[in-house]
């Protein structure tokens, strides 16, 4: 393996990641928990039934990587599709947070489980489900920093390669190129 994910027995998958590999994704994945924000803690002794039910906001968040990360269900001016986008979003934001939060801390969590990985860092061994959580939050991440760095497509990849290393973004833009090679390698191990 060379800085790319490659598939397991029984459906996990593998990447080699030296120690600033480490340290990079885990601020990323700290940073993307901040981000979102810490979950509601119900009410003690509420009904777990009561706690399915419990409405979200209704109106998209203000932050630009939130909004992308928290989209509309119907982009469009109607009156009525915008109540009923509003709508949905009371019913389930709450638990699309706590899916990002849980595929953000499963990232957090699997890198300290390396340990102290020595200079040269370790093999990071995911299973099926900890590749499906750590597919959710490389997504999440690219999708914040590409909304920071207002990235508009695709097709802007190779003036994204071609910045200056003067350029303040250049960091921001490796760390997103870098995402969406491992993004991509860990979606082919899982196909």
């Amino acid at each position: 393996m060379s800085g790319h994910f490659e598939a397991l027995p029984g459906g996990g998958a593998a990447v080699p990641l030296d120690e600033v590999e480490i340290s990079i994704l885990r601020s990323l994945a700290v940073q993307l928990l901040e981000l979102i924000g810490p979950g509601e803690e119900p009410p003690v002794g509420e009904d777990p039934l009561a706690g399915l039910f419990r409405e979200g906001p209704s109106e998209p968040p203000s932050d630009p990587a939130l909004a992308r990360l928290f989209p509309d269900a119907y982009a469009d001016d109607d009156e009525k599709l915008r109540a009923a986008s509003a709508e949905f979003r009371r019913f389930t934001e709450n638990d699309l947070r706590d899916r990002k939060r849980d595929d953000a801390l499963a990232v957090v969590r699997t890198l300290d489980a390396l340990g102290a990985a020595g200079e040269g860092g370790a093999v990071l061994k995911l299973t099926a489900e900890d590749s499906r959580r750590w597919l959710g939050a490389l997504n999440d991440l690219r999708l914040t920093i590409g909304t920071r760095l207002e990235i508009a497509g695709d097709d802007e990849s190779d003036t994204l390669y071609r910045l200056p290393d003067s350029d303040p973004r250049k960091p921001m833009v490796m760390a997103y190129l870098w995402l969406g090679a491992l993004q991509e390698t860990l979606v082919e191990t899982l196909m």
